[in-house]
């Protein structure tokens, strides 16, 4: 499928550096990138898992195997590279991770990403700065309605208070360094953050989350353990947020100034499932899908109920989902090809949703 045209054609030929790319959703934006003929650099620390969604695709474009906090080796590739845009996603994603490293949990996320914006200072060639963030970046009230960007931040976990202490930084970096009203005068760069959360699909293998745990378990023919069954979330395919970041970025490349704001993306309402839901609907798809649920209290503190209220982006960007109601039968169906017949569908999964894309006329296909 010829894929170039997509988001007006914006990112043919167009230079874009990626943080975090070796990890689940990096690996997906990489994938999609390429098809349609950008020329992409990763930096990213090596995998961390066994398979790799990175290690698989095998996607031919420079890649650097560096810390997001050696602000020297960060800045010396940025430079040499010359991007247009940069997508930032290297973090430490992981909640419970972060009660067991807080402190490099922190100095990742925050100072990471600061580290990122000194260099893209620096850096005369940038023209965007997409910084991919969380839900968990609102202080969270278990309201039955969606948080807006204008909600207040904060964060009960480390991970989620260092992704709401990041969202601050960039703000005062936006107002500081990248201020709009100075646009063109002092500087040439536009800084947005997106936020979204519980997004799945092949190629996540991350410890203590849902699905890999799921998948995992599944092909080794082994029950499945589910910790706080009852937990509500808003659930999500990988390409749904990265056709938003990827449509925000568009406008920022065309140097529309109103867009470098925070931005959310997610699925509607009637999208939100339990996990014991999801794990049901994934039975569904793959009968070697097994699950046990744990019914008592978790280690940790981990929210119940969380919501993204994304009705600025449906309306100022015209950006709608897609899969509504293929989440879990696309994700099910990508490794059950992987660990039965050991196929990749990325390729063949990005095509079918450009394709569903084009049929509900969105935005970006067009």
């Amino acid at each position: 499928m010829v894929t170039n045209n997509l988001f007006n054609g914006i990112y043919t030929g167009k230079r874009v550096f990626i943080t975090g790319h070796t990890g689940f959703k990096g690996s997906w934006l990489a994938l999609w990138l390429v098809q349609m003929g950008a020329i992409v650099k990763g930096y990213s620390l090596e995998p961390n898992t066994s398979p790799s969604h990175w290690e698989l695709l095998n996607l031919d474009i420079e890649s650097v195997y560096a810390d997001i906090r050696n602000k020297s080796t960060l800045e010396r590739e940025l430079i040499n590279f010359n991007p247009d845009i940069v997508f930032h996603l290297a973090a430490q994603p992981l909640v419970r991770q972060s009660y067991k490293t807080p402190y490099e949990t922190f100095e990742t996320n925050v100072m990471g990403t600061m580290a990122l914006y000194e260099a893209c200072r620096k850096t005369n060639s940038i023209k965007a700065i997409i910084t991919i963030s969380t839900d968990k970046c609102y202080e969270n009230k278990e309201w039955l309605w969606g948080y807006r960007e204008n909600d207040i931040l904060g964060g009960y976990d480390p991970y989620s208070s260092s992704k709401a202490c990041a969202e601050l930084m960039t703000s005062s970096y936006r107002r500081s360094f990248f201020n709009i009203n100075e646009y063109g005068k002092t500087h040439n760069v536009l800084v947005a953050t997106v936020r979204a959360g519980n997004v799945i699909g092949g190629g996540d293998w991350a410890e203590d989350r849902l699905i890999p745990d799921i998948m995992k378990a599944a092909a080794k023919g082994d029950s499945v353990f589910i910790r706080n069954p009852h937990a509500t979330r808003p659930w999500q395919h990988v390409l749904e947020p990265l056709s938003g970041y990827l449509l925000l970025g568009q406008h920022l490349l065309n140097e529309e100034k109103s867009f470098a704001e925070a931005w959310n993306f997610g699925p509607d309402e009637n999208s939100n499932s339990s996990v014991k839901d999801v794990a049901f609907y994934l039975m569904k798809e793959w009968n070697s899908i097994k699950t046990e649920f744990d019914q008592g209290s978790s280690d940790f503190h981990e929210a119940t109920l969380l919501m993204l209220d994304c009705s600025k982006a449906r309306k100022l960007l015209r950006w709608e989902a897609v899969w509504k109601n293929q989440v879990f039968s696309k994700t099910a169906e990508w490794y059950k090809e992987y660990y039965t017949n050991s196929n990749l569908l990325s390729l063949e999964q990005l095509n079918e949703y450009i394709s569903d894309a084009k049929k509900c006329n969105s935005i970006w296909t067009y």
